[in-house]
């Protein structure tokens, strides 16, 4: 965009700021706008606690805008499904279409703010029940745009402060006096959510967690439970599971080629009776000898604790604590 803007875009930039004032944000460079961005909700007359969907309409103005179109990014949707989002953006593409040689954010914003008004119910599912909004529903917009069951709500936030509690009273009292006081938070974002308990508490479960089907286990489940039990018992057999008692391994064991063929191959029997020299030549206290040349003596693996250099003394050095021959 030239260092000359266009009489068109002045126009749109002043009337903008005119009528949606500080809900509007206009970034320049220098002189030249480039973006304009603001918060679409739905229509609601004058009861703000009825928008319970919201987008930032982000409208980045191309160098020959309004000859060409502009770049539309559609942020933060709260509320609003993926279907939806979808649709409007289709719409917006269509517009922008019919309105090219002219000005077009406040069709834009028209056109957003009917699609949220025919819409404005939150759409998906509460995150902390998992069950859908249905016709019935007592639901809560958080400060967050996040919507919850009222009756979850409640529980997450008691819940919360309960757990707080009780991880509180394990610290000493210096640490109890330092610590932050509670604050309830959103379990989406981690706002702060300042609503009042009680009265979500007295709010009804939501509609489908009553008329829910009773839980049976199907035979679906049944394989994904048996196939997992394979995988936990396999993954103790090789040692893979922290804390499994005294299944898994030692913290370090040092084996020769032969163990392993001992463990997953012919019987010991069938070894000693196929390598009587090796057994012979075994010297016991010799750490393995994988890496031998062929028809060396084979070793016997080490059994006892790991030992790296002595700790007291350096490796090398004599002394107290000095390793090697004095």
């Amino acid at each position: 965009m030239t260092s000359v803007v266009d009489e068109r875009v002045t126009d749109e930039v002043e009337a903008l700021v005119a009528i949606l004032m500080d809900d509007v944000t206009i970034r320049r460079v220098g002189n030249v706008p480039t973006v304009i961005e603001t918060v679409v909700n739905p229509s609601t007359g004058e009861d703000i606690d009825q928008q319970y969907v919201c987008v930032t309409l982000e409208v980045r103005l191309t160098p020959n805008y309004p000859d060409a179109s502009p770049d539309i990014v559609l942020r933060n949707p709260r509320g609003l499904d993926d279907e939806l989002l979808a649709s409007i953006h289709s719409q917006i593409k269509n517009k922008l279409a019919d309105c090219l040689g002219q000005p077009v954010v406040f069709e834009l914003i028209d056109l957003i703010r009917e699609n949220l008004t025919a819409c404005n119910l939150p759409s998906g599912q509460c995150v902390i029940c998992l069950f859908g909004f249905a016709e019935g529903d007592v639901f809560i917009k958080t400060q967050c745009y996040h919507h919850f069951h009222s009756h979850c709500l409640a529980n997450h936030l008691i819940s919360g402060k309960k757990y707080y509690q009780e991880e509180m009273d394990k610290l000493p009292n210096w640490q109890q006096v330092q610590a932050p006081p509670y604050q309830p938070c959103c379990p989406v974002c981690r706002c702060v959510v300042t609503t009042d308990v009680e009265t979500l508490k007295s709010a009804p479960p939501p509609v489908e967690s009553v008329n829910a089907p009773p839980f049976r286990v199907t035979p679906e489940m049944l394989a994904m439970q048996r196939k997992m039990s394979h995988l936990l018992a396999r993954q103790i057999a090789r040692g893979g599971v922290v804390g499994s008692g005294n299944l898994g391994p030692r913290p370090l064991t040092i084996t020769t080629a032969a163990d392993a063929v001992a463990n997953n191959g012919p019987s010991q029997a069938a070894q000693e009776t196929a390598k009587p020299e090796a057994a012979a030549n075994d010297q016991p206290g010799n750490a393995s000898n994988d890496c031998n040349e062929p028809g060396s003596p084979q070793r016997q693996a080490y059994r006892g604790p790991y030992r790296g250099f002595n700790r007291r003394g350096k490796p090398g050095r004599r002394g107290r604590g000095a390793v090697g021959p004095r």
